[in-house]
């Protein structure tokens, strides 16, 4: 089986899309840097040269209006920033121009346009560098917004995005750039819009996406220990929301926990579970949790880090209260913490 890291995964998907077409160009901070965001665009400005591949100016929301113009002009341009932060300066463009482009001109026009985003922690960025914007983006209709866990789909779901019509926001944690799983060779499409189950389970249904995804598989596993059957979802797609699918784990469960990296207020974790009590209420044995990052800024220095960000342990013992059991500490857990939470885990590499 052939196996990659998410950043060569990117890269082959970004090589691909080049290769096929000669609209499709790539453009952001520190694209052709030597480092290459994360290594997803290393090679590429060699291969494709300097009029495909560049860097462009620290004036995020005028390269955005770049960008679009050139999608309605028929190319099909990806825009990288190193941050999600960043791509709030382009707030306007985004919001006003490519996701509501297509409603305006009844269907005629589309902007297909990919923004990729790096969201998440690491190494002390603190409050204005690692920030999960994905509600952000995905309370804007007209974006697509997609949060890919493994190699496969990165690859997949980036080929799909680049080949959609309409924007699509990319969201990578960085955390997964060193993790590795199956990616085929070929050129192939993953789904924008469907939930995967990734672990069947009986008795709670475990949702969330990206990173959280892994530490929530990590978490059914330990559930097991204790004979609680967990079923966990990849919900791989924020915008638009597989609501049909979580629905139809409820009716096999009964017990919903959502997992997400964003605030607790107004988020991706509060949508899911307020969908979920309008269509499934009577489904439903207990009443829905989240686990998620509380509604404060991220924190700087390792201490607060420390007490800042929810993982895995956090994960069991709110599926622990659901079923009325008593909390687990870390250690009980046997879990692998690193001494810094914003910081990866050497251990964390997969396949998962």
């Amino acid at each position: 089986m052939r196996t990659l890291l998410y950043t060569e995964a990117i890269r082959e998907a970004l090589d691909l899309a080049m290769a096929a077409d000669q609209r499709v160009y790539v453009m952001g901070l520190g694209v052709p840097d030597p480092k290459a965001i994360f290594g997803t665009t290393a090679g590429l400005q060699a291969k494709y040269g300097p009029q495909r591949v560049f860097d462009m100016p620290v004036a995020e929301n005028g390269m955005t209006g770049v960008a679009i113009g050139s999608a309605l002009a028929g190319m099909r341009p990806v825009m990288v920033h190193q941050r999600v932060d960043f791509a709030l300066l382009a707030l306007d463009q985004i919001a006003n121009s490519a996701a509501k482009w297509s409603f305006l001109f009844a269907g005629k026009q589309s902007v297909p346009l990919v923004i990729r985003l790096l969201i998440g922690r690491g190494w002390g960025q603190g409050p204005q560098h690692s920030q999960s914007l994905q509600a952000t983006f995905a309370h804007f209709p007209g974006l697509k917004v997609v949060m890919p866990t493994s190699p496969y789909d990165a690859k997949g779901m980036l080929l799909a995005a680049i080949a959609d019509p309409n924007p699509v926001v990319f969201l990578e944690h960085r955390w997964l750039h060193s993790t590795f799983g199956h990616v085929p060779p070929e050129h192939y499409h993953a789904p924008l819009s469907q939930a995967l189950v990734s672990r069947p389970g009986s008795d709670i249904t475990l949702v969330a996406s990206s990173l959280a995804h892994i530490e929530a598989l990590q978490a059914a596993n330990i559930l097991a220990q204790h004979n609680i059957s967990a079923e966990v979802l990849d919900l791989r797609s924020i915008q638009p929301l597989d609501r049909e699918t979580i629905h139809a784990s409820l009716k096999k469960t009964k017990r919903l926990l959502v997992v997400d990296h964003g605030w607790k207020s107004f988020g991706v974790a509060g949508e899911i579970i307020a969908s979920m009590s309008e269509i499934a209420f009577t489904d439903l044995i207990s009443a829905p949790q989240r686990v998620t990052a509380p509604d404060h800024y991220p924190a700087t220095t390792p201490a607060h880090a420390n007490l800042y960000y929810p993982g895995v342990a956090e994960i069991v013992n709110a599926a622990l209260h659901m079923f009325k059991r008593t909390p687990m500490s870390e250690s009980d857990m046997q879990l692998t913490i690193p001494l810094h939470r914003d910081v990866p885990d050497k251990n964390f590499r997969g396949p998962f």
